[in-house]
């Protein structure tokens, strides 16, 4: 839809207006797996105050002697594992662009409504993205933060970031943000389907599944951040609806940064000990990642199935995330369909 005026420029191009927009964001993805390109993404990552809480006047010289100088070196050999050669980029984006393609034509029902995605960090930025729907004439944006459980340094930081584009914006689009979905029977569905679709794969049953969650510093949960509680819930939620027991389904904290205790028990450890305990079958999931990235297909597919076999475990298998399967763009459309709701 487009309004001209007669008073307006020649030269000025139609003012559009009249759609709403949706943006997918998910935590970002560097450019590539060398050097620079590592040490871009991980510095704007590592500086966000969101994601690390300490005063930039103790952080940056870390961050900046030390950290920025070392770890781009060894985070781009883990990118390089799985780095989707095909299309030269990680799979976060790939799935990240394939989940907006797919919604976009799961909404063709909803004409005015425009679909698109972005990164926090790295490319495309949300700054960018806004303004593309706004020039295409959004004049309501729904931001959805792809996190099912919130934390601070993840869905708030995505909020920040958004809210802080309109700041630039002579004419800002109205905003919504969509809160978090831990509990969300569409998305426990998902979960459960997915488990035993892949388990139905296997010749053989594990005596342990774990649902390992990205952690969070335990300093940030005492300050009041909820997703501790929130990935409980998902997982108590999907304990039930599959019939499992407590010792059957257990809930894990993965990749820890730092010197900082964190969310306990640690999916490394938990992975060791069963293994020394005489475990021989796992199955680990993901649940509170949208898509595989780094943190499932390298830190878990790989090297939690390698600590795992070196400490005497015979078979692990990695439940992929629900990525762009139909149940995955169910619980999105779902879920933005909800929260469309008094706009359309």
């Amino acid at each position: 839809m487009t309004a001209a005026s007669s008073h307006l420029p020649s030269d000025h191009p139609p003012v559009r207006f009249g759609k709403v927009g949706v943006l997918l964001v998910n935590l970002g993805t560097p450019d590539g797996t060398d050097y620079w390109s590592m040490r871009r993404y991980l510095a704007e990552f590592l500086s966000d105050r969101r994601v690390i809480e300490w005063s930039p006047l103790y952080w940056y010289p870390i961050l900046y002697g030390i950290v920025l100088n070392k770890r781009p070196q060894k985070v781009g050999k883990a990118y390089e594992e799985i780095w989707n050669k095909d299309l030269n980029e990680s799979y976060l984006r790939t799935y990240t662009r394939n989940q907006g393609e797919l919604l976009g034509k799961a909404l063709t029902d909803l004409p005015n409504v425009k679909v698109d995605w972005a990164m926090r960090y790295g490319n495309p930025s949300i700054a960018s993205k806004m303004q593309e729907l706004q020039k295409d004439g959004c004049e309501k944006i729904l931001v959805f933060p792809l996190y099912p459980q919130y934390a601070a340094a993840t869905t708030a930081t995505v909020n920040d970031e958004a809210f802080k584009a309109l700041l630039k914006m002579r004419w800002q689009p109205a905003l919504r943000t969509v809160p978090q979905y831990s509990d969300d029977a569409v998305y426990i569905d998902a979960l459960a389907n997915s488990i035993t679709s892949h388990l139905a794969t296997l010749d053989w049953e594990p005596e342990v599944v774990l649902t390992s969650f990205h952690g969070i510093p335990m300093s940030y949960f005492k300050q009041g951040d909820p997703y501790h509680c929130q990935c409980m819930k998902t997982a108590r939620l999907l304990r039930e609806r599959l019939g499992w027991t407590k010792e059957k389904l257990r809930v894990t904290f993965q990749s820890r940064f730092g010197p900082e205790e964190w969310l306990q028990p640690y999916t490394d450890k938990t992975v060791e000990k069963l293994a020394q305990d005489g475990v021989k079958r796992i199955a680990v999931i993901n649940p509170g990642f949208v898509s595989d990235c780094l943190e499932t297909l390298e830190e878990i597919a790989g090297e939690a199935g390698e600590l795992f076999h070196h400490n005497g475990g015979e078979k692990f298998t990695h439940i992929p995330c629900l990525n762009d399967t139909p149940d995955g763009m169910r619980v999105l459309e779902h879920i933005v369909r909800r929260e469309l709701q008094g706009w359309i």
